[in-house]
């Protein structure tokens, strides 16, 4: 069974700075993207950043220049560092990632979601 096991997330001073981590676990054949959502509440979720494979990266206007994901296939990890934060950074975090993986007898690629971590950035 395929986790996605994340940490790093925190109660921050505006300005200040975080850095989310996540490991993809389980029977994985290969992972396509990897990358991180988040929910304000009351508000829709949100695509913060995405690694598709090789360099290319995408990021929420908002976020571009303050926050910067990396990713380590090695590990099967992705990470986030988030500087200058807001309080509108404030939110829960999830990591998710699209990856192919051993099911039975077959391979089968899905999108998978982390548990979700708290973000706080306030005074």
């Amino acid at each position: 069974q395929v986790q996605l096991v994340e940490s790093g997330g925190g109660l921050v001073q505006p300005g200040g700075s975080l850095r989310l981590s996540c490991e993809a676990t389980g029977s994985i054949h290969s992972i396509d993207s990897m990358g991180w959502y988040r929910q304000a509440p009351g508000k829709e979720r949100e695509l913060v950043a995405v690694h598709t494979g090789g360099r290319r990266v995408n990021y929420l206007d908002s976020v571009r220049g303050r926050f910067t994901i990396s990713r380590n296939n090695a590990k099967k990890a992705v990470y986030l560092q988030m500087t200058n934060l807001k309080p509108e950074d404030t939110a829960v975090y999830y990591c998710n990632a699209i990856l192919t993986s051993y099911g039975g007898h077959a391979l089968v690629t899905d999108r998978h979601w982390g548990q979700g971590t708290q973000v706080t950035v306030s005074s």
